[in-house]
């Protein structure tokens, strides 16, 4: 049995893929999205994770992260693994709260409409404690970042979840 939990998000966004890159990379956009549940700290000035020089596998920076933007919850050393400007990067950060945590974030063509892109969030975690209180929590988290998305970025669309 996997202790691992495998999470895929979509919507599709009636926006352009340059438009919905600099929502996903903006530290306004990413704050917007977890808010209110989740708060991340990001170093003094920095706007874009386009502004990071990008090397794939080293930390970036550490995060604080809060619950419900004021209880100390833990911390995320954020690393990338892949960064492809305007297509989508992995994410692959080492957590206190989490054995293993990768986001996989991509945007592709919407194939039924080429004015809108359809935006992928497929995750891959393990919680070190409470795993099925997590497992709940993620998930609701990523479908209320969708719906930010969404109400954001012009999406029509439910995301779907699996």
């Amino acid at each position: 049995m996997t202790r691992d939990f495998s999470l895929r998000f979509e919507s599709t966004l009636h926006a352009s893929r340059e438009q919905v890159w600099k929502w996903i990379t903006s530290v306004d956009g990413i704050l917007a999205e977890m808010r209110p549940y989740l708060r991340m700290t990001t170093p003094k000035g920095l706007r874009s994770l386009a502004d990071i020089r990008v090397i794939p596998g080293e930390p970036m920076f550490r995060s604080r992260i809060f619950l419900f933007g004021f209880i100390p919850f833990g911390h995320s050393d954020m690393t990338l693994m892949e960064f492809e400007p305007g297509r989508g990067f992995v994410e692959q950060s080492p957590m206190g709260s989490m054995e293993l945590w990768r986001h996989e974030r991509r945007i592709e063509p919407d194939p039924n409409n080429p004015e809108a892109v359809v935006l992928i969030d497929q995750l891959t975690f393990r919680p070190r404690f409470a795993r099925p209180i997590v497992g709940w929590f993620i998930r609701r988290i990523f479908e209320h970042r969708h719906g930010v998305l969404r109400a954001a970025l012009g999406g029509t669309t439910g995301a779907r979840s699996r």
